[in-house]
């Protein structure tokens, strides 16, 4: 099998590049190792940024977005028993957010890539990556009880932390920065309308709280809990109580409570490889950089390094100077690492690390007091949630 873009991983950055690629007439075929039922079904982040509004668009991709998506202009912060609202569009421009599932934007695009697109094979394992640094890379996959080979001009990893695409990048020629967390997210979906139209981020003694949606029936909220925690170890009644708690404020708001569908917990990370391109390979998403959620930025990272690739690739097509692919590196690290730092800053901004001292806590809440009572300190957060510039 041959192809132009051989693309490793359906989730929303592989099939988001095959889409920009068959717009941009440049063939590809997509390799994923889950069935499609998985790929469609499973949960990740909702939050959209502005920029990845206007791609989905533009790409033919947001109709049903636009019809069931739930536009937010702003966020509510509560600290000390109180609430303060950062007003998107005021402090950016108009720029806003999108909440829209993860699982929402796979199956459109999964939908367009079978009607309009190249080939998109499921239970199709990546084995490796073979010849990265020459005119020539490969795949080699096992697909339907057999093993094939993908030869293509260029590879992208979409495939993730634990996927084949990075491991194929020479270790002598990488560096890795990361950090990891001592605390993590107990996440539950729930059977309630929201108890705010608006996303609420709450610090608090015992820790942080999330306060999110997948729709208008359906609640998705998170606690901050120690590193390791079992979701099984929380009983619903634990959850709801522990939620009113760290949502608590002077005024008469309060959580509604609904039958929970889902717990999970989420570790909390940072992790950086440099570089994201090697020879003709080229690094997207979670294969290359992890977020902690905080900063709602892993899927609109992962939307702005495809982007890249495929504004680059074209430009290759049309002018035939690989300029463009020369800098893929260096242009989507700018953006990591503003993501990087923005999520960094919102996660210790909310939440109460083990042993934090006194001295920590009226630190957090001065940053708090900072962001309710000066402008630039608002819009700097809002220009951050709503995302850093696509080059």
């Amino acid at each position: 099998m041959r192809t132009t873009v051989g693309i490793i991983g359906a989730g929303p950055a592989g099939l988001l590049l095959a889409r920009l690629l068959h717009n941009a007439g440049i063939d590809s075929v997509v390799l994923e190792s889950r069935d499609r039922g998985y790929v469609e079904q499973r949960q990740r982040a909702g939050i959209l940024e502005q920029g990845t509004v206007d791609v989905l668009r533009a790409a033919g991709a947001g109709a049903r977005m636009d019809r069931e998506g739930l536009r937010h202009d702003g966020i509510e912060l509560r600290f000390a028993r109180r609430r303060h609202r950062i007003d998107f569009p005021a402090l950016t421009g108009g720029r806003s957010v999108m909440v829209y599932a993860q699982t929402e934007v796979c199956k459109d695009l999964i939908a367009l890539q079978l009607k309009e697109g190249g080939p998109l094979l499921f239970e199709a394992e990546a084995l490796a990556v073979e010849g990265a640094d020459t005119d020539s890379p490969r795949v080699r996959f096992r697909h339907e009880g057999r093993e094939d080979v993908l030869e293509c001009a260029y590879v992208v990893g979409c495939d993730g932390f634990w996927g084949v695409a990075r491991k194929a990048i020479p270790e002598e020629l990488t560096q890795v920065f990361e950090r990891t967390y001592p605390f993590g997210w107990l996440g539950i979906l729930a059977d309630v309308p929201p108890s705010h139209d608006e996303l609420v981020y709450a610090r608090h003694d015992r820790g942080f709280a999330l306060l999110s949606m997948r729709s208008p029936v359906v609640s998705r909220l998170y606690l901050q809990v120690p590193e390791g925690t079992d979701a099984g170890s929380w009983s619903d009644e634990e959850i709801w109580d522990e939620l009113e708690r760290r949502f608590e404020t002077d005024d008469d708001w309060r959580l509604a409570r609904g039958p929970i569908t889902a717990k999970s917990v989420t570790p909390m990370r940072s992790h950086v490889h440099e570089p994201m391109r090697h020879g003709r390979l080229f690094l997207a998403g979670d294969a290359a950089h992890i977020v902690p959620p905080t900063g709602a930025k892993g899927l609109n990272l992962a939307v702005g390094d495809v982007v890249t690739f495929a504004r680059a690739l074209a430009h290759r097509e049309g002018t035939g100077s690989d300029a463009l692919l020369d800098t893929y590196s260096q242009t989507c690290l700018r953006r990591v690492w503003q993501a990087e730092r923005f999520s960094y800053e919102m996660t210790t901004l909310l939440h109460r690390s083990p042993g934090a001292t006194p001295f920590e806590d009226r630190i957090q809440l001065a940053r708090l007091e900072r962001l309710a009572s000066a402008r630039a300190a608002e819009q700097d957060l809002a220009e951050g949630y709503t995302g850093f510039p696509l080059e």
